[in-house]
């Protein structure tokens, strides 16, 4: 290098550092400072937004480091330690930051423990390594320096992408959707919770299957292709083709077998319907608090926990309103921004309680940096399950930490809003109220009069439809209610 070069890479690199610590300053308050708006003339804000679009900043606040030397020395054995890195391509700093910090609370739950995060600003993620050569270099040089063990990277990576950015950090590199997969797999304890997430870790495995050497080239056939003798497509198949074939045999008995299940589902759902029993499905984003909030109202004795996607598996509870008409109450799935597809495609037996509910809970975390993105997000989801036209309630949980201004603005902003507590208990009662008053009402009008005999109709009268008067006479009782249409045709021959 000549001098002329260095004296040119000495003034970049002062210049870079001066555009940084002034970004620096802007995020730590400096609007705050009198002195701040002094020589802004002279900035120049197209070189400023280059260097920001190619600049990779250190996310602060994402350690998840534990306290008691004892637990982080087993968590250091145990677990593994991961960089996060994510791609800020539009909206604010804010949101990207609050991303990543998801990327982290998902990284926790999965059992890591978060070293660094970075973000680097582009227009587009690079289609060779996501992040971009250069910058992909210097990830490695912040894993080799923190002694990280994988990357997690805020996205998802195509099959290239992940090899690409593996070959140049020399360690383990899994996205987003990959993150949230082993999630489920941990999480997961029915057969069917079972069954959907390894068909969609199957689903996601598929187009990313990869060999190491030569190994999956090397061609096969007979009783040496893995021992499958008899049903090998003979000694031409090699071993990729083999195992993405048996991946694709396994795919198919996983949805036969979902079908099966399904069909249990929709027998217990049509029963609740042929009864008239309505419905409410409790949806949200993870870790809103949608199974406190359920064992409040019903005492369910659901897993409560901390974390994301601590509830995989549905739960139904039965519930009565003040008039004593009874409805279900169904806890569901979380969801998550940018929910993988395969995940939706997988759980979409289980959130068709959600399609299918006459009212949605939708519950909201109050405390969280963004909950109107979680409300986008959720409606995102219950399109795709074609649920988004179902009548809706919002209850805006953990309202004892949330800050007041915000649940002022999500008031505004939605209908049918209910400020409550699962914790505490506040705002319980009106939610109630604004529940029962959702759920779909007989419309049927009627005036009976019952033989004393059929005791039997006239307490069904009380438990499915609304009894508008009520009186006892020589004959019978006479009945003017509001009924369904089942229960029109079982008291034809008694009207009056």
């Amino acid at each position: 290098m000549t001098n002329t070069d260095a004296n040119r890479t000495n003034r970049d690199n002062i210049a870079r550092g001066h555009l940084l610590d002034e970004r620096a300053a802007a995020l730590d308050g400096a609007p705050n400072d009198p002195t701040y708006d002094e020589g802004l003339e002279s900035f120049d804000g197209d070189q400023f937004d280059r260097e920001e679009r190619e600049a990779l900043r250190r996310v602060p606040g994402l350690s998840t480091e534990l306290e008691d030397v004892t637990e982080v020395e087993y968590r250091q054995l145990r677990l593994e330690r991961v960089v996060l890195a994510g791609i800020w391509t539009e909206g604010t700093l804010i949101e990207a930051e609050n991303s990543l910090r998801e990327l982290a609370a998902l990284a926790e739950t999965a059992g890591s423990t978060v070293l660094e995060g970075m973000i680097q600003r582009r227009t587009n993620p690079d289609p060779a390594t996501y992040l971009g050569s250069g910058k992909a270099e210097e990830l490695r040089d912040v894993v080799i320096a923190e002694g990280a063990d994988t990357v997690v990277v805020d996205g998802e990576l195509g099959p290239s992408q992940r090899r690409a950015l593996e070959d140049v950090v020399k360690v383990k590199v899994i996205d987003r959707t990959a993150l949230i997969l082993d999630i489920f797999a941990q999480h997961a304890k029915s057969k069917e919770g079972r069954a959907q997430v390894e068909l969609a870790q199957l689903q996601y495995l598929l187009p990313r299957l990869r060999g190491w050497g030569e190994s999956m080239s090397r061609q096969a056939g007979g009783r040496v292709a893995g021992g499958e003798g008899i049903g090998s497509r003979g000694p031409g198949e090699t071993k990729i083709e083999l195992d993405r074939r048996r991946i694709n045999q396994r795919i198919a008995k996983l949805r036969r077998d979902i079908k099966g299940m399904k069909t249990t589902r929709d027998t217990k759902r049509a029963s609740r319907k042929v009864n008239h029993v309505p419905s409410v499905a409790i949806v949200g984003y993870t870790n809103a608090g949608k199974s406190s909030l359920l064992n409040r109202l019903t005492g369910a004795g659901v897993l409560v926990q901390d974390q994301l996607f601590a509830t995989l598996d549905t739960t139904v509870r039965r519930a009565e309103t003040s008039e004593g008409r009874p409805y279900t109450l169904t806890d569901t799935v979380g969801f998550v921004r940018s929910l993988p597809h395969q995940l939706v495609e997988a759980f979409r037996s289980t959130l068709e309680e959600a399609a299918d509910a006459d009212v949605l809970l939708h519950v909201v975390d109050g405390s969280h940096p963004d909950p109107e993105g979680q409300i986008v997000a959720v409606h995102e989801v219950l399109a795709e399950v074609e649920a988004g036209e179902n009548r809706e309630i919002i209850a805006v949980n953990k309202a004892d930490l949330a800050d007041p201004e915000v649940l002022d603005r999500l008031q505004r902003a939605n209908p049918d809003v209910a400020i409550v507590s699962a914790r505490t208990g506040r705002g319980l009662e009106s939610l109630t109220a604004m529940i029962e008053a959702a759920l779909p009402r007989p419309e049927i009008e009627v005036d009976v009069l019952v033989p004393y005999e059929r005791g039997d109709l006239v307490s069904r009268l009380h438990a499915e439809g609304d009894v508008l008067t009520e009186e006892h006479t020589p004959e019978g009782t006479r009945l003017t209610a509001k009924v369904t249409a089942d229960l029109h045709g079982v008291l034809g021959s008694y009207a009056v």
